[in-house]
This record gives structure tokens, sequence and C-alpha cells, in this order.
């Protein structure tokens, strides 16, 4: 399995940089020179892409690849997602942390035990993360975004599959 670290923006300069939207929290694992990254393209196409350089700009990062080395090959790679694969991820100490990937997927529930629905993806927004949460019968489920926050979700369980959510009146209301 493959998770999501960043996304090529575009093309920096004129020697192959690209600027890059950081999709983790921990750029300065995933970004270092040797690091090898899988890039993939809108129609499913991959490639490989080994960091060469790194610097920060402006809120991205400016990265140049070992195999993109002018502004030709680097509007070639100008949208590619850049994925790492989970079994490179180093284990997460904190128990209240989680990678986006071991949500997806897992059954969501009301602290009662009652059914609500499926982790379809986590999202990054500027305030904060939100779980896209699919509720509603298959065939017509609707998505709902749940603050990822201690009030509202006051336990996740990995290994029983489940997050468990204490919503204030409304929130699942369609």
């Amino acid at each position: 399995m493959q998770v999501v670290v960043g996304r090529v923006a575009k093309p920096h300069g004129v020697r192959g940089e690209l600027t890059v939207d950081v999709r983790t929290d921990s750029p300065e694992e995933r970004f270092v020179p040797g690091a090898v990254l899988v890039g993939r393209a809108r129609d499913g196409a991959t490639r490989s892409l080994t960091v060469a350089s790194v610097r920060p700009h402006g809120g991205r990062l400016l990265v140049r690849f070992t195999e993109v080395g002018d502004r030709t090959a680097a509007e070639e790679v100008r949208g590619l997602t850049l994925l790492v694969d989970t079994a490179d991820l180093p284990p997460i100490d904190d128990p209240d942390e989680f990678y986006d990937h071991e949500l997806e997927g897992l059954r969501v529930e009301l602290t009662d035990g009652t059914p609500v629905g499926t982790v379809r993806e986590v999202l990054h927004s500027p305030g904060g993360e939100l779980l896209s949460v699919l509720v509603g019968e298959p065939g017509s489920e609707r998505e709902v975004l749940v603050p990822f926050v201690a009030a509202i979700v006051p336990r996740v369980e990995i290994a029983g599959g489940r997050v468990v959510l204490d919503p204030p009146d409304g929130l699942l209301d369609g």
C-alpha cells in the first residue's frame, strides 16, 4: 500500500527544480536526498523519483529529483502525486496519532455503538484535520465532514477497526 506525501505543483527555474505541495506531517523524513518516491500521474502511470536536493520555499518545498535535469523534464512531472510505501513508514509512538491510511476504511459508530458509516479519507485543511465519513445506505451514501478533534472523536481503535463519534447536534444531519 502507498500513501500520499506530496504533489508536484509546477517547475521552478530552468534547472529542473519543482515546487511541491507537502501532504505529510514529516517532510524532513520523506524529502531527504537519496529518498526514492513514486510519482503517479492522473492516468495511473508511475515512475520512480530520487530526491537530489530540497529546500523550503514559501510554504512549499523546492525539490530537485535526479531523474529531472531541466525545465522541460520538470514540465513532464507537473501534477504528479508523490507516494511512499506504507512499509517504509516508521511506527508512531504516540497513541493519539495515526497515519491517514490507518483511518481510511474504519467503521464509524456513535458512543452507544450505533453504526454511522465509514471513514473515506482524512482531509488536511488550514483549520485542522477532517474525517470524510460516508453515511447512509450503500448506493445512497453522502459525505459528512467531521472535525478530527477529541471532543467529537473521543476514541480511535485501529485494532478494533472503528472510530467512535460523540457529535454535536446536527453534525450528521443531511
